[in-house]
């Protein structure tokens, strides 16, 4: 949560509030962290200014089973922390085991 504003914002792209405020955001992450297959591989990063784009590839576990998501994460980055970040989510593929 260092990374983190206070106030920071996070929205499925381009306005869908999924978190606003750090005990929010802490919140969403404790959940997600709690899956046992979560991991991301970060394809590219990028960086414009005070923006930080990133595409993912996340693997975790999805209602029927083990899959992967295509991620791209837009950060808008203020005094060193992240204030705002959008994701673009792709469809999710499931994983054979």
């Amino acid at each position: 949560m260092a990374c983190w504003a206070d106030d920071a914002e996070i929205f499925e792209h381009p306005s869908i509030l999924l978190a606003s405020g750090a005990a929010e955001i802490r919140e969403r992450h404790i959940a997600r962290f709690k899956e046992p297959d979560l991991h991301g591989h970060l394809v590219h990063r990028m960086v414009v200014g005070n923006k930080v784009i990133d595409q993912e590839i996340v693997t975790r576990n999805l209602a029927d089973g083990t899959g992967r998501v295509e991620v791209i994460a837009i950060y808008d980055v203020e005094r060193g922390k992240i204030a705002r970040a959008w994701f673009i989510f792709g469809p999710p593929t499931r994983m054979n085991k």
